[in-house]
């Protein structure tokens, strides 16, 4: 009898506590979408029920706490709450043109709320770096060597893509004067502006342009960068900014991968030009050694700066002495390779080029500062709006995608992004340089993330049981006096002239090899024929099969092949940045058709994601 009734009382209990269920959506959550903040539902305990001195929870009790997706669920203890939800297509379309329509039709709301956002931090973007002596000054050192490689090596190309008309000397003063200006004046200083492939490319293409219709190329330049200028501030007017949310990983990785290629295709041609200098194309006995030299001078600084550049990951030496060898490696292996070239007997012999700058501080052709830019006819002057759309869509894209890079969560940072300030300071800045036919600059994704590494700190978390950022130094100083150096290394140029052209076709390597790192489109194009069993649990050939996974892959590989096309073909390279645009409609309206969300997903590809609205 005892048995019985005690069976009733656990019957009933159980009834009273399952009294409620709980209605998950039916769609996946992914980690990529901003998950609301957790909070805690309090669910009311059932009537109590005595059984002689022990009695089960009664309404003094606490009552029950489960952890639960507030914006996801709702459950009461006695009933099911029905929960309207509008259609997650219906309402991402609805988002989606009300933020199209936001941004042509509040023109300033972007920069104002950019403004207010960064405001209260003005006197602490420049003060922090007092604050932080320790780690600033070694950032300035580090930061400034990283900089100056790039700017001296696409110089030395530069000089030879436009005819002697841009050279290395304007790449550094205009790499140093606007990389100080925009420290200044951008709304996120950790972003870091300078010379990049795709745009020295751009150059070349322009320089082809003008040579194939007998124009002047410095004033066509000119004109072109003041169209872009003013295009450039129209977008941060208007709030264009925050349309580069629908670019998604797709687009970054297909980009970065030009960006790579990119590097590696300026390298190698260098290197192919100094063999056909020597006859290695023709029918004469040519004379190899002098190239030859100077490609095992370039594998073996792309060597020595990779090596130096993972030795953080490796055992060796301490933490501190591995921070040095990585941060300074880049610029002493450029400086023993110059020595070496310069000193011994053995390799100075056999005359390696080296780069092509003045003994004094003077513009190419010993031109003058001002552009004269009376001599392009009126509508050649209008014209030059239509480069000017495919370099601005260009600088669009490259210098956001580099932004966003800064902003991500997971550097922590934490005085705000400031998309509009940041292409309203890139657009008057490249109007300045265009007056003077100085190389424009844009975001420079290497030496911005580089930046950003240098001031976080970390601390070891004992639970997580490995390093976590404390903290970021985030201060506009730091890059101001970085390109201050920069800008002074005019100053050094008969040392310059001793640097070896093959050691700056090595740095491109290097610099072509490290943007492929993290790329997953690359990394799958790798796996594509990989056995499943080889390759981690989480790979996306083990979530959505090989077939979605190589025909995803497949799609990005042939979208690279155009824009390679486009940009390598003389006719139409002045136009490629345009077809850049053409990812993000072949990602917004044709993937869709193609995959589920799930497996774009699971291929780390999630739509953009607006907030959704249950009521």
């Amino acid at each position: 009898m005892r048995l019985a009734f005690s069976s009733l009382m656990l019957l009933i209990t159980i009834k009273q506590f399952t009294a409620f269920h709980i209605t998950l959506p039916q769609r996946p959550f992914h980690h990529k979408y901003k998950t609301p903040k957790t909070t805690a539902l309090h669910l009311p305990a059932p009537p109590a029920l005595r059984l002689g001195p022990q009695s089960l929870p009664n309404e003094d009790d606490p009552p029950l706490r489960l952890k639960i997706n507030s914006t996801l669920i709702k459950a009461t203890s006695t009933a099911i709450v029905p929960v309207k939800a509008t259609t997650l297509k219906s309402l991402e379309k609805e988002e989606e043109n009300n933020l199209i329509r936001s941004t042509f039709t509040t023109p300033f709301s972007g920069l104002r709320s950019d403004f207010q956002r960064r405001r209260p931090h003005i006197f602490s973007d420049y003060l922090d770096f007092f604050k932080h002596p320790t780690q600033s000054f070694p950032a300035i050192l580090f930061l400034y060597f990283a900089c100056l490689a790039p700017a001296v090596s696409f110089g030395t190309i530069s000089s030879f893509l436009t005819g002697m008309n841009i050279g290395v000397v304007e790449f550094l003063f205009s790499c140093g004067t606007a990389g100080m200006g925009y420290s200044l004046i951008s709304g996120q200083p950790m972003g870091f502006i300078a010379p990049t492939g795709l745009t020295l490319a751009f150059i070349g293409a322009l320089f082809k342009l003008t040579e194939a219709y007998a124009l002047p190329f410095l004033p066509i330049y000119s004109f072109v960068g003041l169209w872009t200028s003013g295009l450039m501030i129209l977008l941060s007017v208007f709030n264009a900014s925050k349309l580069i949310r629908f670019c998604t990983r797709f687009t970054d990785e297909v980009f970065n991968a030009l960006l790579s290629f990119n590097f590696i295709n300026e390298a190698v041609s260098s290197i192919t030009r100094d063999f056909a200098k020597h006859g290695a194309f023709t029918k004469t006995t040519p004379n190899l050694t002098t190239p030859f030299i100077g490609l095992i001078m370039s594998f073996t600084t792309f060597w020595a700066t990779r090596q130096a550049h993972l030795i953080q990951y490796r055992p060796t030496f301490n933490r501190s002495v591995r921070k040095i060898i990585k941060n300074f490696g880049p610029a002493t292996v450029i400086i023993v390779m110059t020595a070496i070239n310069t000193c011994f007997h053995g390799v100075s012999k056999f005359s390696l080029p080296t780069l092509n700058a003045p003994d004094t501080f003077m513009l190419s052709n010993n031109r003058s500062w001002l552009v004269n830019l009376s001599v392009v006819p009126t509508h050649i002057r209008y014209l030059c709006i239509l480069p000017a759309i495919a370099l601005t869509a260009l600088f669009y894209l490259d210098h956001n995608i580099s932004i966003r890079t800064i902003n991500s969560e997971d550097n922590n940072l934490k005085k705000g992004e400031a998309y509009n300030l940041d292409m309203l300071a890139l657009g008057v800045i490249t109007g300045a340089l265009s007056v003077f036919g100085l190389p424009w600059m844009c975001g420079a994704t290497v030496q911005s993330v580089a930046h950003v590494k240098s001031m976080t700190t970390y601390e070891f978390d004992d639970d997580l049981e490995t390093e976590v950022i404390s903290g970021v130094v985030e201060t506009r100083t730091v890059p101001f006096i970085v390109h201050s150096l920069i800008a002074a290394s005019v100053l050094l140029l008969p040392v310059l002239r001793t640097v070896p052209i093959p050691v700056v076709s090595g740095i491109f390597l290097y610099l072509g090899r490290k943007l492929m790192t993290g790329n997953q489109f690359l990394r799958r194009l790798r796996d594509c024929m990989s056995e499943k069993t080889r390759l981690p649990f989480d790979h996306p050939v083990n979530k959505v099969g090989r077939k979605v996974m190589n025909g995803y892959t497949l799609i990005q590989l042939v979208a690279l092949g155009i824009l390679w096309a486009f940009k390598s073909n003389s006719s139409t390279a002045i136009f490629f940045p345009s077809v850049i645009g053409f990812l993000i409609a072949l990602r917004s309206w044709v993937l869709p058709k193609i995959f589920t969300e799930e497996e774009l997903v699971s291929l780390g590809d999630a739509s953009p994601r607006v907030k959704t609205v249950f009521s």
